[in-house]
């Protein structure tokens, strides 16, 4: 955990918590990480009377609506992680 105040880290070393007033070391060499924002610019509710009101909508956007609890227009391409890899440069 990082203190804010303090800038301390704790974590468990052999059974016991230990603070590190010297975080920097730990973090050295570190690969640098820039998150990008992926947020929305905007969500807007859609409601639907029946099953054909939803059909059309779909054509419309040229997406299928499954049951999932939100959709992004245009279609947003899944990206995979799992088979990513860190690899040092230097």
């Amino acid at each position: 955990m990082i203190t804010t105040e303090k800038n301390i880290i704790e974590y468990l070393e052999n059974g016991k918590v230990v603070k590190s007033e010297d975080w920097k070391k730990e973090w050295q060499d570190m690969p640098e990480f820039e998150m990008e924002d992926l947020s929305s610019f905007r969500k807007i509710v859609v409601h639907f009377r029946k099953q054909e009101d939803i059909d059309k909508f779909a054509e419309l956007i040229g997406q299928k609506i499954t049951k999932a609890p939100s959709l992004w227009y245009p279609e947003w391409e899944k990206r995979r992680y799992a088979d990513k890899r860190y690899v040092d440069e230097s």
